[in-house]
């Protein structure tokens, strides 16, 4: 198999693996990868095939997340203060020795965590963030 063919082959896979995760960084990676298929079509070494792909894929990547992270609305922190439990309280009874509490919120059992150093007793609660699959909890 040639080299075009290989670079062909691997675009593909990064755009296959792409669909599957739902990110652009992997299709930026795979405009590199064409880019170096490219390369090997105008019959450039292996070197120059490589460091082709590594500068445009790179390129790319850095590209796409420097504008993801000016398009409003899309950090990790908004996300959390649009989250709709966000403000919402729970009851809890009891406390284990980590600190931890289950707390039933909607339904389902949550773990609940506070951020104060003084031990967590029992009663109300609000969420103030969920970080994972835990609810960060305050003392009303």
């Amino acid at each position: 198999m040639n080299n075009p063919t290989i670079w062909w082959l691997v675009t593909g896979v990064l755009v296959a693996m792409e669909l599957t995760t739902g990110t652009f960084y992997l299709l930026m990676l795979a405009v590199g990868a064409a880019a170096a298929a490219l390369a090997a079509h105008t019959g450039a070494s292996l070197t120059a095939q490589l460091v082709t792909a590594a500068i445009v894929g790179g390129l790319a990547v850095v590209l796409w997340s420097i504008y993801r992270n000016r398009l409003p609305g899309l950090t990790a922190s908004s996300d959390a203060d649009q989250h709709l439990d966000v403000g919402e309280t729970v009851q809890v009874d009891a406390w284990d020795a980590q600190g931890l509490a289950q707390v039933k919120h909607r339904g389902a059992l949550w773990t609940g965590v506070v951020r104060d150093p003084l031990p967590p007793s029992p009663g109300l609660f609000r969420i103030q963030a969920i970080e994972g699959n835990r609810l960060v909890l305050e003392k009303i």
